[in-house]
């Protein structure tokens, strides 16, 4: 296994982390936004105000994107798996 090939596995794998992240966190950055905006207008400065609509969105997204995200991770691992015969050689 030359380490051209680790830096290609390794490269995919942050892609596949930052794909499947993605719904998460924009989910959780848009409500935190949103919240964020709440409470400047109407000038509540509660500060743990914002973590439980946070929660609950990525709890939502979890939830709706849940499928596809585990279809992307069992398919690079599968990808892995099954050609590690031919790379090991």
């Amino acid at each position: 296994m030359s380490g051209d090939l680790v830096i290609q596995i390794g490269q995919e794998a942050l892609m596949i982390v930052l794909l499947v992240s993605a719904p998460m966190l924009g989910l959780g950055l848009s409500v935190g936004l949103l919240v964020s905006v709440f409470q400047a207008t109407t000038s509540i400065q509660e500060q743990t105000l914002a973590f439980i609509p946070k929660i609950i969105a990525v709890f939502v997204a979890i939830l709706i994107f849940g499928p596809w995200m585990l279809s992307i991770m069992t398919e690079f691992c599968r990808g892995i798996f099954v050609n590690l015969p031919g790379r090991i050689g």
